[in-house]
């Protein structure tokens, strides 16, 4: 997956996620030059912003599902084991 460095938003929050994990490693790589580092920093504070939106209109949908009440998830066949 290549670099999205035009600042266009990203196609799906997997996406954002993946590049984001692929600029903290380039940053904490220490390889990238000043500017770089910067540049790095800004579109990842942006992918930062988007998947907290993405979240919490996922978040709002759940309320909506869930009757504006979320409950705690607990998977069937959980118990004392």
């Amino acid at each position: 997956m290549a670099n999205n460095t035009n600042g266009a938003p990203p196609e799906t929050f997997e996406a954002a996620m993946a590049e984001l994990a692929q600029l903290v490693s380039q940053m904490e790589s220490g390889q990238l030059p000043l500017e770089a580092s910067v540049a790095a920093y800004a579109r990842g504070s942006e992918l930062v912003k988007y998947c907290a939106a993405q979240l919490e209109k996922v978040e709002s949908q759940v309320k909506v599902l869930e009757g504006d009440m979320l409950k705690p998830f607990s998977a069937e066949g959980e118990g004392d084991q």
